[in-house]
């Protein structure tokens, strides 16, 4: 296992070297820069002398090579607009984001995961066709009109929520742009579970546990709910790494201060320190979700082996 993690450690450099370029080259060849959104009739010696400040001056393979280096020691760089270092922006908008997706996939899978198992347990029947409908239906409805949906309901009508901001970071802000975004992910995982549960279901070493007189309690728990704790799984780590991606909407829409609205304000600031250490934490945290979830699959399954 030890093994495994290392390689899986050293294969994650090169995603992330590609991942820092393309981001770098692009944001280099796009029109504007971070001195034309300060000013619309700045002087053409004031803006020479801030790109030369701001090192924009260079070639591009000047800049990614102090970029490189800086991020080898862990320095993001700092912020064109505040002058704020990027890693300072980045810890203080982490919390936020990480408060929102772990309560998103938390209510996605304590609502989706039983759904399908429910489902599957009783096919054609009442439970599974309204369980199909609230699948199709969640992974069909924007996110954006969702969370307008969830706003007039609860906040304007109702009065029990409030329908923006942070606050105190208690659960009562966290509820709407949580649910917001854990619809998609429960309407995939309820899917996703019933199909597995139905697929093992039929398969040979079940049908084997119930010719010699295993009840059905004792297949499901032993048999089907272990091996489908596999997929389910897989599913659960690609969500996780979506909703860092979904929750830039999220987040815009509820005024939520986390990594995705400093994602949006820094592209639209042009501040390419931010947009690239912002980008770069998704991506770390994704590699980082990926690996955990292949850990976990030789805990659930110990035919599961990394030579």
């Amino acid at each position: 296992m030890l093994s495994f993690l290392i390689r899986r450690l050293l294969q994650t450099i090169p995603t992330v070297l590609a991942v820092v370029l393309l981001v770098f080259v692009l944001f280099s060849v796009v029109p504007g820069s971070i001195v034309s959104t300060m000013s619309d009739d700045a002087d053409p010696q004031v803006e020479l002398r801030m790109k030369k400040q701001l090192g924009l001056d260079d070639p591009v393979y000047v800049r990614f090579g102090v970029y490189i280096a800086k991020l080898a020691t862990g320095d993001f760089g700092t912020s064109f607009r505040t002058r704020e270092p990027v890693t300072t922006m980045i810890a203080k908008r982490a919390w936020p984001t990480l408060q929102l997706i772990f309560t998103a996939m938390a209510f996605a899978i304590v609502l989706g995961v039983p759904l399908g198992f429910i489902a599957a347990l009783r096919p054609g029947g009442l439970v599974d066709s309204a369980a199909m409908v609230v699948a199709v239906s969640g992974l069909s409805i924007a996110k954006f009109w969702l969370g307008l949906v969830l706003m007039y309901l609860f906040a304007l009508k109702l009065g029990w929520l409030p329908s923006f901001g942070y606050g105190d970071g208690g659960l009562k802000y966290l509820l709407l742009p949580a649910v917001t975004l854990g619809v998609s992910p429960m309407a995939l995982l309820a899917r996703t579970t019933r199909a597995a549960v139905l697929e093992i279901m039929t398969a040979d070493f079940v049908r084997t546990a119930r010719s010699k007189g295993m009840s059905e309690t004792r297949v499901v728990k032993w048999h089907v709910m272990r091996n489908a704790l596999v997929i389910i799984l897989t599913t659960v780590g690609l969500q996780f790494g979506a909703l860092m991606g979904q929750a830039v909407v999220v987040e815009k829409l509820f005024s939520w201060p986390g990594i995705g609205s400093l994602l949006v304000d820094s592209v639209l600031q042009r501040d390419i320190p931010a947009v690239q250490g912002s980008i770069l934490v998704v991506v770390l945290f994704f590699l980082a979700i990926n690996l955990l979830i292949d850990v976990l699959y030789g805990v659930i399954d110990p035919r599961i082996r990394y030579a």
